[in-house]
């Protein structure tokens, strides 16, 4: 007898030799499936106790940068020594106040002592070739004014006895001899008045010339002593204004030598704060801008009045002065914490700053879920900041909260779970 052979139903239907291969391929189908769905997104625990959560918000960026800056005086004026030398003597101490004209040092200098006799000798010198010229020139004026009149006298003596030679001749009383001789003699006569006379204005105005030559040489050196005796002036260095003297850099017995640097005097009636800047904000920092910093409880209002154009270390330097009042007991060298306003207050969304910048860059964010219990990693542009907010302009929404502590613990984790 047949035995009937019932076939395999429900679920071991799908494990028959004949359903198996499609039974496989919609295995295969669903785990490839699964596999392309799934979320990825790596995970962990994490304690919520440890971490600093804020909440982005719609409210006022107000663009401004917190620096800080070293009051100096408003004007500083270096002391040299316009002559070099030897300290001789000190007569006011570093930190003194000093009046336009005092004394502070005291320098000699050998070599310029020579130098002023030297000068002098040779000032004497010349004096005594002007005298002796002027004498010999006096002299020679003479002489050729004596010869002139002694010509102008045998002129007078010749002509009288050429008209007599002229009138006997006449009479044919005399040779004509006799008449040539005396006519040539008296015309002799007259030719050497005449180059006398040449002479003499020649002489006078080579005189003249050679006088005013030597008064203006001489003048000169006169000029040239009086430099040089202020040069010997310039060893006493003296306050070129009023004010508190600085950084004395000075011995006795030192040599000192012309233009090194000794000292400053700094004018204590006019303040300046000079600030370092970070190299960011160079193009925004302008002259004209204004800061504002606490002191004794009150505020205090400044201007920025010159950027200077070289970065060093990554910063640059910029000088403020005071707007208004000044700080009572205002010191050089007194630090001023200064909140430098870069821009005009806009809205927008902003977080409080938080140590996850240094970790993203301000690119990426950990954003927590409506029910606070995972915060998940999100792309975020960040614009400006402040020293209290980041303006925030594309990735967070007002109302979101967002895990603004460090990082470094979380790995390359994209949901943290709380």
């Amino acid at each position: 007898m047949d035995k009937k052979i019932e076939r395999p139903k429900g679920w071991k239907s799908l494990f028959t030799k004949k359903s198996l291969p499609y039974t496989g391929a919609a295995a295969i189908a669903a785990l490839t499936g699964w596999l392309m769905l799934r979320d990825n997104s790596k995970t962990i625990k994490i304690d919520s106790g440890n971490i600093m959560i804020e909440e982005a918000r719609l409210g006022e960026f107000n663009d401004y940068i917190r620096i800080n800056g070293q009051v100096q005086p408003m004007v500083t004026i270096q002391i040299s020594p316009v002559e070099g030398g030897v300290i001789q003597e000190i007569m006011i101490e570093e930190g003194s106040n000093v009046c336009k004209g005092d004394e502070i040092l005291r320098l000699s200098n050998d070599n310029l002592e020579l130098q002023i006799l030297n000068s002098e000798a040779e000032l004497a010198e010349k004096e005594n070739l002007l005298r002796n010229t002027r004498i010999q020139m006096e002299q020679d004026r003479l002489s050729v004014k004596q010869l002139r009149a002694e010509l102008q006298v045998n002129v007078l003596r010749l002509r009288r006895k050429y008209e007599q030679q002229k009138a006997l001749y006449a009479e044919q009383l005399i040779a004509r001899e006799e008449f040539l001789k005396a006519q040539e003699d008296y015309n002799l006569a007259i030719e050497q008045l005449s180059l006398v006379c040449e002479k003499e204005i020649q002489d006078s105005l080579y005189r003249s010339v050679q006088i005013e030559r030597m008064e203006e040489s001489l003048e000169n050196m006169q000029k040239s002593i009086l430099l040089i005796r202020k040069r010997k002036d310039n060893l006493t260095i003296k306050a070129p204004t009023d004010g508190l003297l600085g950084l004395l850099d000075a011995v006795l017995g030192e040599n000192l030598s012309a233009g090194t640097k000794i000292g400053q005097i700094s004018d204590m009636s006019s303040y300046k704060i000079e600030a370092q800047i970070d190299e960011h904000y160079i193009d925004k920092v302008t002259p004209g801008l204004s800061a504002s910093t606490e002191r004794q409880g009150a505020s205090f209002g400044t201007t920025l009045r010159k950027v200077y154009p070289e970065v060093r270390d990554g910063k640059f330097k910029a000088d403020f002065k005071f707007t208004g009042n000044v700080p009572e007991n205002i010191r050089s060298g007194q630090t001023y914490y200064m909140n430098l306003q870069l821009g005009q207050p806009a809205e927008g969304i902003i977080i409080p700053r938080g140590t996850f910048y240094q970790h993203t860059g301000g690119k990426w964010i950990y954003v927590l879920s409506p029910d606070g219990k995972t915060a998940k990693k999100r792309g975020i542009h960040i614009g400006r900041q402040n020293p209290q907010y980041y303006e925030v302009l594309e990735g967070l929404s007002p109302g979101e909260k967002a895990i603004v502590s460090g990082y470094e613990s979380y790995g390359d984790n994209d949901i943290l779970i709380l």
